[in-house]
């Protein structure tokens, strides 16, 4: 009770300091020369937002006949195309901050220095936060900044801080206060955001390394968000004093609950890393999973990102993949063979049809000819000699239903254009000498 009774008092005596401080400002504000210093910062806003109007749609035009420039360079002129009218706020403050210095007193543009200090501040932050790519934590990141500043431009920084570090509560040996929770968002933010431009930069010259196979480079990658993510994750909470010892106990027994309650979730993750270590499956590899035929979209943590020829996105769990049998129609290499069965009739050369069919095979786009069809016979059918007709091609991905219709479409025009026949099964009715066909009277 007396920490509690000591902790009012001080949050009282910040208060009211704050409130003596505001009430000097104010007065400070209604002085002639300050508020002269004020209607001159509002006159400059108005000049920069009338420029900005007249040059703004100008560089737009301007921008739109840059083409062929680089992408990071049209980002950056569409950021400064943004905040066009900050920009030239912040250049006509400081041009006449510099006039006023030169022609009168300090004292007479000590406002506008604040004034423009402030508007540096805020669009170096605004410039620099661009850099987060979540909305959320730029937002947060931007504004929590710009109050920041604003307080330690203004002189506010140390009263600001002491009236957040006296509104704490104390939970065993800790106490816990909103400036601590403040600084630990803060750090964490900032961190966070830290581990995700390193992990995205080094993302992108792991995928560029063409000797990391594709597997491992998901592998790669996803160790390395986790270590850099988890590593802000307790460096912030380390430099804001925050004790990880009982931290680690209470998350050992989370982890022993987690386990028996999230069994499948746990058996997808080490799935997953199973798949990425054996490297059976990889990004771009097409399979078959009982009725799911597509390739390999992406691999994530829990589950694999399928797609099919329709457009169709199936996300298969990792274990499915495990303890499922799975068709990689391009595990080893890329080439696939195709299988496909027709009969002709038995007036017709089957060493002539043999002919016919490796060419009509060789002819359609897509079949391998450094890999030749074969053709063989397989059977004599009872209105057909039946026929297998073997094809190679290295690109699953573009379909295997549509290459079977063109091999077949290239079968039918050869055969049209040299007089193969394909049978269809026929029925012969004979009458036997002395029977009679009876035939039912039908009424008028």
């Amino acid at each position: 009770m007396e920490e509690q009774a000591v902790t009012t008092e001080d949050l009282t005596e910040i208060a009211l300091g704050s409130l003596t401080w505001a009430q000097a400002m104010v007065d400070n504000l209604l002085r002639p020369w300050n508020a002269y210093q004020i209607l001159i910062a509002l006159g400059v806003f108005a000049v920069a937002h009338l420029l900005s109007s007249i040059l703004k749609p100008r560089l737009h035009s301007w921008m739109r006949t840059r083409e062929g420039w680089p992408k990071w360079r049209m980002r950056a002129l569409v950021v400064i195309h943004r905040r066009f009218r900050m920009i030239l706020y912040v250049a006509l403050i400081w041009a006449v901050v510099f006039v006023m210095g030169q022609i009168t007193w300090p004292s007479r543009s000590y406002l506008l220095v604040i004034i423009a200090n402030l508007a540096t501040a805020w669009l170096l932050i605004a410039f620099a936060t661009r850099l987060i790519k979540n909305p959320l934590m730029r937002g947060f990141v931007r504004y929590g900044a710009w109050i920041w500043v604003t307080l330690s431009i203004t002189g506010l920084a140390d009263e600001t801080q002491n009236l957040l570090e006296s509104a704490a509560f104390t939970i065993g040996e800790w106490r816990l206060s909103l400036w601590l929770i403040l600084q630990a968002v803060v750090l964490l933010a900032a961190l966070l955001t830290f581990a995700r431009l390193v992990s995205g930069s080094t993302a992108a010259t792991i995928r560029r390394n063409e000797d990391i196979s594709p597997s491992m480079q998901v592998l790669a990658i996803k160790f390395l968000q986790v270590a850099l993510y988890g590593a802000a994750f307790f460096i912030g909470l380390r430099i804001v004093g925050v004790d990880l010892t009982g931290l680690a106990v209470l998350s050992g027994a989370i982890g022993v609950g987690l386990g028996f309650g999230l069994q499948k979730v746990v058996s997808n993750l080490v799935s997953g890393v199973i798949i990425l270590l054996d490297k059976s499956i990889k990004p771009g590899d097409v399979i078959s999973l009982g009725e799911t035929f597509g390739w390999i979209n992406s691999l994530g943590a829990r589950y694999v990102s399928v797609v099919t020829r329709d457009g169709t996105e199936y996300l298969i769990p990792n274990e499915d993949l495990i303890t499922g049998q799975v068709v990689n129609w391009s595990h080893s290499n890329e080439f696939v063979r195709l299988d496909i069965y027709f009969g002709t009739a038995y007036g017709d050369d089957p060493h002539k049809v043999r002919k016919i069919a490796i060419d009509a095979a060789q002819s359609v786009d897509r079949v391998l000819s450094f890999k030749p069809p074969v053709c063989h016979v397989v059977g004599f059918g009872d209105s057909s000699v039946d026929y297998i007709l073997r094809f190679w091609i290295r690109d699953p991905t573009g379909g295997l239903t549509n290459i079977r219709g063109n091999v077949y479409l290239a079968l039918w025009d050869a055969f049209q254009e040299n007089g193969v026949s394909i049978p269809f099964p026929q029925r012969e009715v004979k009458v036997l000498e002395g029977s009679q066909l009876a035939t039912k009277a039908t009424p008028d």
